[in-house]
């Protein structure tokens, strides 16, 4: 069996932050202080008191 390395821990740059809810590291929306990627903020918006106009 072959040996698992743990995964890199990502220290600096875009890739160093995570979605909170799902873990990804794309498409992070770090404004006010969200950190959740365009998917989940997609899906929690309406909660968070966020509307759309158009």
């Amino acid at each position: 069996m072959a040996k698992l390395r743990p995964p890199k821990k990502r220290k600096f740059g875009k890739g160093s932050m995570r979605c909170v809810r799902c873990g990804t590291h794309e498409a992070i929306i770090r404004k006010y202080g969200l950190y959740l990627c365009r998917r989940c903020f997609r899906e929690v918006a309406p909660e968070l008191g966020f509307k759309k106009y158009s």
